[in-house]
């Protein structure tokens, strides 16, 4: 199996990234994993698409530490692949991190990803589902009964006004953006700067005004769901749990948070599954769903990550379980001569 993996840029990818377990899996059974950046698709003369990509050198890796010294050292393969060849592309870049420098890289994916998936490349998440997802305002698309009370809005009345009706308690964030960049919340001692945290935020665009849930005091879980039901490898769900530290309302890791093993509960099936048929309408295979309590706080469908937190935990290597899930794809591909569409390949 030819897979390749799409990231922001190969420079900074890290050995605990979920894309860097995958492509470790992916060469540990046998088959080829390239890399590209954003900055890396061309679209030839001959109506193909290509890729600068790069492939570690080894056959084996037992880190990912490991793994990214292969494929940036100068042994790496680094060849222009026609990426209408591979089996698999996986699209996991986050737009989040191109906004402002490299606007143009937020939807390289998805445009060189649609092409590629006209000529039979099966592309992970489907490109035109992400293309739905690309700002938070996807997340409204889901049923009212598994999302907190919200407002989207830059007019500053209107916010305060919400503010008020949640009894003076709301979390504020940017409709753009990812990792905790930008979360505000806003309570009584607060209330006076309610007026800075919203001009502050308007300078980038919109602003989600949400009712604050009081079980985020003890953090949120992320669970996973692949093919549209929660991710479960030998037994064992893929979901950990984000803690916050101190005062900050912040309990994603890059924030600062820290991680605990996660317990599921029928809650959280309960709005797995009524998450799942959406998802699978819109084609996404890998997704990472954020619940604090009985509601769901975001859901994200690029490039979710934390599938080794969730191995910490539960001791087994949840990348082997989505490589099964790939490999079976593959072959219905063969199979079916490509008999079904991306969408329905992405869910199979």
């Amino acid at each position: 199996m030819r897979i390749g993996f799409m990231v922001n840029d190969i420079a900074t990818e890290e050995a605990g990234y979920t894309t860097t377990r995958l492509a470790v899996a992916a060469i540990n059974r046998g088959h080829e994993a390239w890399v590209m950046s954003a900055g890396d698709f061309a679209y030839d003369p001959d109506e193909k698409i290509k890729a600068r990509a790069r492939h570690a050198p080894g056959r084996k890796y037992a880190s990912g530490s490991a793994y990214l010294a292969g494929l940036r050292g100068p042994k790496a393969r680094v060849e222009r692949i026609t990426v209408d060849d591979l089996d698999v592309l996986m699209l996991r870049s986050n737009p989040a991190e191109e906004v402002g420098a490299r606007p143009w890289a937020q939807s390289a994916g998805i445009e060189f990803g649609r092409i590629a998936m006209r000529n039979g490349v099966i592309v992970l998440n489907d490109p035109n589902g992400l293309a739905k997802a690309m700002n938070k305002m996807y997340f409204q698309l889901f049923p009212e009964e598994v999302r907190p009370r919200t407002l989207i809005t830059r007019d500053r009345d209107e916010i305060k006004s919400f503010v008020k009706e949640q009894d003076g308690r709301a979390v504020l964030k940017p409709l753009q953006g990812s990792g905790g960049s930008g979360v505000f919340m806003v309570d009584h001692a607060s209330n006076k700067n309610l007026n800075q945290m919203v001009e502050a935020l308007t300078r980038d665009g919109y602003v989600i005004c949400q009712e604050y849930l009081e079980a985020a005091e003890e953090g949120d879980t992320r669970l996973f769901m692949m093919n549209g039901q929660p991710l479960r490898y030998k037994g064992k769900y893929a979901a950990f749990r984000r803690v916050r530290q101190g005062d900050d309302i912040r309990s994603n890791v890059h924030a600062g948070g820290t991680i605990a093993q996660a317990c599921i509960s029928e809650a959280h099936l309960r709005i797995a599954e009524i998450v799942r048929p959406k998802i699978v309408a819109d084609g996404m295979f890998l997704v990472g769903l954020d619940i604090v309590g009985n509601k769901l706080m975001e859901i994200n469908v690029f490039s979710p990550g934390g599938l080794g937190s969730a191995q910490k935990f539960e001791k087994v290597n949840f990348a082997n379980g989505v490589l099964d899930a790939l490999e079976r794809k593959v072959e219905y591909a063969v199979h079916y001569r490509r008999n079904f569409s991306n969408i329905q390949m992405a869910t199979l």
